[in-house]
């Protein structure tokens, strides 16, 4: 993967979401202190549902216990905003830890990602697009990755989640991002393409993207 003296790329394998999380946190730690640069790591989850600060997302989970067991899948609040949404394996999760000092504007960071997205996408032939009413990256009407950070002191955790081959059945069991079926399905690039891509190179594109765009996005006044 690419990477530069202002940008590290990181690549954490597997992880438990919460132990990302602790790992993400000493990282915006070090970040605030100056101690390290800019960061992009990247990494798959063993399935989780998450739940994000919106209100009510606990009801949009639609499996019970039983349920949640039977398919081996956790359930975790964590302080990201959004509502609720599915890790796990073959999803690819991008966690920036990222400066936003020069440029404190979530909103324009959110704008940010969705345009790396959507430019890593298209490197794969599928043209993706912004749905203003609701977060994350379409493809007409079927999502194909998700989006939730927070910030401390105007440094960024949490991320976005790209679907490559993750297990979609999984999705069945959440409303994802309070979306309901009449307005949007969960999609992939193996669905979308037929076959899934490598995930060392959609994270290698993802990285050239970010890379190429975030200078730009630091720099806007």
């Amino acid at each position: 993967m690419p990477s530069s003296p202002s940008l590290q790329i990181l690549d954490w394998g597997h992880t438990q979401h919460e132990d990302a999380t602790k790992r993400q946190e000493a990282l915006v730690a070090e970040r605030i202190a100056g101690r390290i640069s800019d960061t992009l790591i990247f990494t798959q989850h063993d399935p989780v549902f998450t739940l994000g600060l919106r209100a009510g997302a606990e009801s949009h989970i639609l499996w019970n216990g039983s349920m949640l067991a039977k398919h081996g899948v956790t359930v975790i609040k964590t302080n990201r905003g959004g509502d609720v949404t599915y890790h796990g394996p073959g999803q690819l999760v991008g966690y920036p830890i990222i400066n936003l000092s020069t440029h404190p504007d979530l909103h324009a960071y959110l704008r940010f990602l969705e345009e790396v997205l959507i430019n890593s996408l298209a490197n794969f032939g599928l043209k993706a697009e912004r749905r203003p009413e609701h977060t994350g990256i379409w493809i007409q009407t079927r999502k194909i990755a998700a989006l939730g950070v927070a910030v401390r002191r105007w440094v960024t955790y949490h991320g976005f989640a790209l679907n490559v081959d993750p297990n979609l059945s999984h999705f069945s069991g959440i409303i994802p991002c309070g979306i309901e079926a009449s307005t949007g399905t969960v999609t992939s690039l193996k669905k979308e393409l037929g076959s899934a891509p490598d995930l060392n190179e959609v994270s290698r594109v993802i990285a050239k993207e970010f890379e190429r765009a975030l200078p730009n996005h630091l720099n806007r006044v």
